[in-house]
């Protein structure tokens, strides 16, 4: 699959052989029973190497499984807190939480408005900002209060935590 005349090849155990004519580093390449690989193409000229692909193709996939397991993913928790929510069911949904928030994810409180409460809008903001002041130690307002329809919502972040984008 190599198209061009000469490449400059590097043999299996890393050392540099030198620009030979293509068809020549295929042959030796089948004399020790191992695959010609097009590293980079765009030298000139281009660069092969001399290696089992089966094998890097296994070191490749194992490479990237390793940086996969080794990720952190940040999820969005949702609460749902209503205007006049009472004390013990705010303590308790703040619970929630600083839970969510402790284990490094970030919160979504949300405020949702029945019916006519949605004129006293001051209710849920008061709401916002007692979550904001209770989690204050432990998070950072990430996105300010901002009303969508019949909700008003801020997102909460972690603190000495990285972002994650």
């Amino acid at each position: 699959m190599i198209r061009v005349k000469e490449v400059s090849l590097i043999g299996d155990d890393g050392e540099q052989i030198g620009v030979i004519p293509t068809e020549e580093a295929i042959n030796i390449a089948m004399e020790r029973n191992l695959d010609l690989v097009e590293v980079a193409p765009n030298a000139v000229p281009p660069v092969c190497r001399i290696m089992d692909f089966g094998k890097f193709k296994y070191r490749q996939s194992k490479r990237a499984h390793e940086a996969k397991k080794n990720q952190k993913v940040v999820h969005l928790k949702e609460v749902k807190f209503r205007p006049n929510t009472d004390q013990h069911d705010f303590d308790f949904k703040l619970k929630h939480v600083m839970r969510f928030l402790e284990a490094g994810d970030k919160a979504k409180v949300v405020i949702f408005f029945k019916g006519r409460e949605i004129v006293h809008r001051e209710g849920g903001v008061r709401v916002l900002e007692r979550v904001t002041a209770a989690t204050e130690e432990v998070a950072v307002v990430e996105s300010p209060p901002k009303q969508e329809g019949r909700t008003l919502m801020m997102i909460l972040a972690p603190k000495g935590k990285k972002k994650a984008t």
